[in-house]
């Protein structure tokens, strides 16, 4: 019983991580002053440009901000499944 008890309250940090996790990236988006909305247009321009010249697994692609001091650096993570021999006009 106690054991259950202490699984309901201490989740292995689960749903800490995740909530510091999304702080840590709305304070980057708000440090770079871009809205979520540009963000999610920039993903979305980049997807087609790669997807001219690459198959891609657009539902494992991560695109963010990453913030080091003074500086944003924008992290793509994109798996590659193949490439085309000819681009896509």
């Amino acid at each position: 019983m106690l054991e259950f008890i202490a699984r309901l309250f201490n989740r292995d940090g689960g749903s800490k991580n995740v909530a510091k996790e999304r702080l840590r990236l709305v304070l980057v988006h708000d440090r770079a002053s871009i809205s979520p909305q540009l963000l999610d247009t920039l993903k979305g321009e980049i997807i087609q440009v790669i997807s001219k010249y690459m198959e891609i697994d657009e539902s494992a692609l991560e695109v963010n901000l990453d913030s080091s001091g003074n500086t944003v650096a924008l992290v793509a993570n994109i798996p590659v499944k193949g490439m085309r021999r000819v681009a896509e006009a």
